[in-house]
């Protein structure tokens, strides 16, 4: 099984402040309320992961969200996150079995 993670820096806010959701099958969103320190940044760890976003500032009171839409091939329901130090790290499993290929004959007439 292949994985993804990546890290968002949350520097004074607790485990109680952040919340991770997957919503409508494959959108991520990662919410953040209260009295939060500045919010830095979101990057890939490994190398083939295609989410690189950058977040500066806040909002009123220290608000954050952010939806990332994954890749077909995740499996949701094994996703897991953990906050250490301020850094909330998501590790997202990657199906490794490969996908059959969808590929559909249309039947061509001479009339529709």
């Amino acid at each position: 099984m292949f994985m993804r993670s990546f890290e968002m820096n949350f520097l004074g806010y607790s485990k109680e402040d952040i919340k991770v959701q997957v919503e409508d099958g494959n959108v991520l969103v990662v919410k953040a309320e209260g009295h939060g320190g500045k919010k830095d940044e979101f990057h890939g760890k490994d190398k083939d992961v295609v989410w690189h976003v950058a977040e500066r500032g806040g909002g009123r009171g220290g608000d954050f969200s952010r939806e990332i839409e994954l890749p077909e091939d995740v499996k949701v329901d094994q996703i897991k996150a953990q906050v250490e130090n301020g850094v909330l790290t998501i590790v997202v499993p990657k199906d490794a079995t490969p996908k059959t290929s969808k590929v559909r004959n249309i039947n061509i007439t001479s009339k529709l």
